[in-house]
């Protein structure tokens, strides 16, 4: 069964999973990126960075046809209707839920319902090289044949889905595949199940056909949990959801994006790993998480958090991995990647930098958990403390700055973002919270203030600047309009500077000469038109969102980047920062917009 190439847009992927892992799946039902059982693991089936050896899992009609899909109101289950001459069929797919939450094993399944007609369908299961880390092979055990791919084991499983024999001996290695024909009202399923070095389960298919039910009802009960009340609600659940995929249910930790090394423009060169937990993302997150009401996710994040920095402290690392632990350096894979735009990586070098806005985040996320009517403990509040002086006494120091660059600078959203540690934690004694010496931050605080007002603002360029000295610009500043640190004239004129040097329609590039170097940033995007609403210019905020919403997938996702030429999607997607800053400007301009303005929205 020939493949088509790996080089499909990233905008054709819709992504499921389970608390544990993604999958992404592409518009003619071909799952190019699923690492099993974890979503850090080397990926078992990664055709989307190896065309020759990554592996794919494949299912669709045999003749020519027409794909229409939606995710299933409320939930991340997929669903693609394949419309053909002779007739029509719906695939759902779900990484199955237990009973009692995720399941022990990771399972994917894939049932295949007639709708009209007969339609002729074809499917292969090719499990690929791990990166060129390991050989698959088919093992013929007394229960029935299982693939093995290093430490990892996995059987496929179904009914009425027409098996073949088993190729073991492939150009590319073992596959199975099969075929079978749909008609209206038939049933059929093709499910996946993978350890990793452990026992493998090898599931009932009729069970694994009632996960897929049960899996909606999950879903569907956790959005019946959430809790939002304004514009655009469909989108906000739908961006919630797909943020959701990416909070790692064993820890409680936040990935910023569900893959690897998929590339921020064609040159290559600046290709990451973002399967790992940023202080930074989890701190939108727990903020987007009290506000929606999901109490669960929030304690989990900062409960896992907090034990994290405690147990690598008392410094604080930009990021961690999912189970706590620190980030090793980058390992590069003889493999071609994304449309051979390389390198392909695991690892991220930025773990070790000195980035002081995380000394603000944490104290958000901390702030943001009190205000919501919690208590910190004992051993938290005291850390907080040494937090807040440890902010007193770098502040003054050149760090790498929200955008891991190399070059040591005093970067001006640093700065605001010391004076957010200190804001917060002044708010934090103040109510009781910590102990400490909030007189000594309240002061350090105001200096922070008079020192950017007196070095990072410049009145030729009417705008916040990179740096001190500098006449670059950095969107990541128009973060603390929300934080309450300018909602002023100058951080509109900052605005209106930032959309001129780096704007691109209702898109924007990172800082000053990104744009030679990457696509337009999501993210920025939106932080923006949060900020236009917190400056109160709303009717901007309001036209620039919707443009935005059109900018997402067929399906409502975001990867990091977007071409501001032609609309693709580059970077690692599903993007937790890009949903995350969807979510938080939505809400802002629920709360600060007039609501004869937002109209029917």
């Amino acid at each position: 069964m020939p493949s088509a190439p790996s080089d499909r847009p990233l905008e054709s992927y819709a992504p499921i999973g389970d608390g544990r892992t993604v999958a992404l799946i592409g518009t003619d039902g071909r799952i190019d990126w699923l690492p099993l059982p974890e979503i850090t693991d080397l990926p078992v089936f990664a055709r989307l960075l190896d065309d020759e050896t990554g592996g794919c899992v494949e299912l669709q009609p045999t003749e020519e046809f027409e794909a229409e899909r939606r995710y299933i109101p409320d939930t991340n289950v997929l669903e693609t209707t394949f419309t053909t001459a002779s007739g029509t069929v719906r695939v759902t797919d779900a990484m199955v839920s237990g009973v009692a939450g995720r399941m022990p094993w990771a399972e994917l399944a894939r049932r295949i319902d007639g709708i009209r007609g007969e339609v002729p369908m074809r499917w292969r299961v090719h499990p690929g090289s791990s990166l060129q880390t390991a050989a698959p092979w088919i093992e013929n055990t007394q229960h029935g044949l299982v693939f093995r791919s290093g430490e990892t084991a996995l059987v496929v499983v179904g009914f009425d889905h027409g098996p073949h024999d088993p190729d073991g001996d492939g150009p590319t290695g073992p596959a199975v595949e099969g075929a079978f024909t749909t008609s209206s009202g038939s049933r059929h399923l093709i499910a996946l199940a993978a350890t990793h070095d452990e026992p493998l389960h090898l599931p009932d298919p009729r069970n694994v056909d009632l996960g897929i039910d049960r899996t909606i009802d999950n879903w569907r009960h956790w959005s019946s949990v959430f809790s939002y009340d304004g514009p655009w609600a469909d989108h906000v659940q739908r961006n919630a959801l797909a943020l959701k995929l990416l909070i790692y249910s064993p820890s409680g930790a936040i990935a910023a994006a569900a893959t690897t090394s998929l590339p921020e423009n064609p040159d290559g060169g600046k290709n990451w790993d973002y399967r790992h937990a940023w202080v930074r993302d989890l701190a939108y997150t727990t903020h987007a998480l009290v506000r929606f009401g999901l109490r669960e996710e929030t304690h989990a994040a900062l409960s896992w958090l907090l034990q994290t920095i405690r147990r690598h402290g008392p410094e604080l690392h930009v990021m961690y991995d999912l189970n706590g632990e620190t980030v090793p350096e980058p390992r590069h894979y003889d493999v071609s990647g994304w449309r051979g735009i390389g390198p392909v990586v695991t690892g991220n070098p930025a773990s070790g930098q000195l980035q002081l806005g995380v000394y603000g985040d944490l104290m958000a996320i901390s702030r943001t958990y009190v205000d919501a009517g919690n208590v910190l403990d004992v051993r938290t509040a005291r850390m907080l403390v040494g937090i807040a002086d440890r902010t007193c006494d770098l502040w003054r120091n050149p760090d790498s700055g929200m955008w891991e660059l190399p070059e040591l600078r005093h970067y001006t959203s640093s700065k605001m973002g010391c004076w957010k540690a200190l804001d917060d934690a002044v708010a934090l004694a103040e109510a009781g919270a910590i102990p400490g010496s909030a007189a000594r931050w309240a002061a350090e605080r105001d200096r922070i203030r008079t020192w950017i007002d007196e070095n990072c603002w410049s009145e030729e360029r009417g705008a916040y600047v990179f740096h001190p000295g500098a006449d670059d610009l950095d969107v990541s500043v128009l973060l603390h309009a929300p934080t309450g640190f300018d909602r002023g004239e100058r951080m509109s004129s900052t605005i209106d500077a930032l959309t001129a040097e780096l704007g691109a329609g209702p898109l924007l590039y990172r800082y000053s000469g990104a744009a030679a170097q990457e696509k337009t940033f999501v993210a920025c995007a939106f932080w923006r038109v949060e900020a236009l609403a917190c400056v109160g210019r709303h009717e901007e905020a309001l036209a620039l969102m919707d443009e935005l919403i059109g900018l997402s997938n067929d399906v409502g996702i975001y990867a990091e980047m977007i071409d501001a030429d032609d609309g693709s999607a580059w970077g690692n997607t599903p993007q937790a920062l890009s949903h995350l800053a969807f979510l938080s400007t939505a809400m802002t301009i629920r709360d600060v917009v007039p609501a004869e303005l937002l109209g029917d929205r």
